[in-house]
């Protein structure tokens, strides 16, 4: 990692730009990998050179929608589950069970608020897919996510100054403040449709 954080401080601008167009979109084929560090960093070293942040929330959104897009994609041709063991190398099971019970509930909502939290963002698309939701709601949810997620992290990297381990530390606390938000949206969710399902059987 530190490698291709200290890779990225030589590159001109639209180098840069390309690099974090695609780990942006490679988040959504690999899910371990740390995305959020790497354009955070490539956000704030274009911010202390001749890069825009335009240019940089430009790259990373586009990334990040066609990435999911793929594996939208993939997921409608082979199923999540084979597309999950294929890129993550493991059988989630129980989460599987959930993210489908989420989305046969919730629709197009569930897809926007679980793109926010981490473990579950990058495999929304695949189960997306393999769910049949519709293409053009699909991609809006996952493109208006992406731009807030990467437009915030642009704009907290081009205000923050020259402290990188200030601006790290500042992702991280708001990744998990997403990640606390966006739980706490679906359990609402999951406590309104149980409440309408309760009126609707007693009447």
């Amino acid at each position: 990692m530190q490698a291709l954080l200290d890779w990225l401080v030589t590159l001109p601008p639209a180098m840069l730009y390309a690099v974090l167009l695609v780990v942006a979109a490679v988040e959504n084929l690999f899910p371990p990998f740390p995305s959020d560090v790497v354009v955070a960093f490539g956000s704030f070293v274009a911010a202390r050179g001749p890069g825009t942040a335009v240019g940089v929330f430009l790259a990373t959104w586009i990334g990040n929608v066609l990435g999911a897009l793929v594996v939208y994609m993939l997921g409608r041709r082979y199923g999540a589950e084979r597309l999950e063991r294929r890129l993550a190398g493991t059988q989630a099971e129980s989460r599987d069970a959930r993210m489908r019970a989420m989305f046969h509930r919730y629709g197009m909502p569930a897809v926007f608020v679980s793109r926010f939290v981490p473990g579950v963002r990058a495999v929304v698309p695949a189960f997306a897919g393999a769910l049949r939701l519709p293409l053009l709601p699909t991609a809006a949810m996952i493109a208006g996510a992406s731009a807030l997620w990467y437009g915030f992290i642009t704009y907290v990297a081009f205000r923050v100054g020259s402290d990188w381990p200030r601006l790290k530390a500042m992702i991280a606390q708001y990744s998990a403040a997403a990640a606390i938000a966006g739980s706490v949206l679906l359990a609402l969710a999951i406590a309104i449709w149980l409440l309408a399902r309760g009126r609707r059987q007693a009447s």
